[in-house]
């Protein structure tokens, strides 16, 4: 049985169209990689004095002007007289007080719970947070040496001293807090309902095991937690204190006005 010619041609036709048609796919699903691969970054919305960057497995820091990439694994420090601002996924901003050190451990990674978590880890300094509502499928964490502090939809400002002793603000919203991130089953303790005994000396050169706990820490209320991670001090604060008349917490309100 002899092959029409004209059938080979209309299959050789059909397949030249088949391959055609994939290749103008292929790039418009790298762009649209591309553009997913986009929004699950950081960015550097303001850097002021000295500002840089060291991304995961290397040994130099670079330089972190404004629209430097943060990506998950990357560490982002400022020095003495310096700021920043890193916009998280358009969604979150985080800016940095002079001498600070944050590590962007994770940013908006998908779990095998098919949840949206974000890890950020204060080393050392002062951060200021604005952090915008979140879904029960995203879990946003702000880590200090001594405790987790997870975050719902919050205005916050974390102070990390070099000894590891912390300090956590809440300006707006609510802030669950504890030295035991892995325990489940902790009742949680409200500022005003329990009172917290003052700081005192700790016998012997080894380190105290602090007894676990959580607090939730509402608008206008602090935790300070020392170097061991146990609770010193619970309370109020207002923006008429001292400590919330400084260039830095001014500025912070006149930045979030803009958001």
């Amino acid at each position: 049985m002899k092959t029409n010619p004209f059938d080979r041609l209309n299959f050789g036709g059909s397949l030249l169209i088949i391959l055609l048609s994939a290749l103008l796919v292929i790039p418009l699903v790298g762009e649209k990689t591309k553009s997913l691969s986009k929004e699950k970054k950081g960015l550097i919305t303001y850097s002021a004095g000295r500002v840089r960057k060291k991304e995961i497995n290397a040994e130099d820091w670079k330089p972190a002007t404004v629209n430097t990439s943060v990506l998950s694994g990357d560490r982002v420090r400022t020095y003495r007289k310096s700021r920043a601002e890193l916009e998280l996924v358009k969604l979150d901003v985080i800016r940095m007080a002079p001498e600070t050190i944050i590590d962007v451990v994770k940013l908006y990674e998908e779990t095998k719970d098919r949840q949206k978590e974000t890890q950020i880890t204060l080393q050392k300094g002062d951060i200021w947070a604005k952090i915008k509502k979140k879904d029960k499928n995203t879990k946003f964490d702000i880590n200090a040496p001594v405790a987790v502090a997870a975050i719902t939809g919050t205005v916050l400002r974390m102070n990390v001293d070099a000894d590891s002793s912390t300090e956590l603000k809440v300006y707006n919203g609510e802030v669950h807090i504890t030295n035991a991130p892995e325990k489940t089953n902790l009742a949680p303790q409200f500022i005003g309902v329990h009172e917290v005994p003052g700081p005192h000396e700790v016998p012997g050169p080894h380190e105290v095991s602090a007894e676990q706990w959580i607090y939730i820490v509402k608008n206008m209320q602090k935790i300070k937690l020392d170097k061991y991670g146990k609770v010193t001090e619970v309370g109020d604060f207002s923006l008429k204190d001292k400590d919330e008349q400084t260039d830095w917490v001014k500025w912070n309100l006149e930045r979030d006005k803009l958001r």
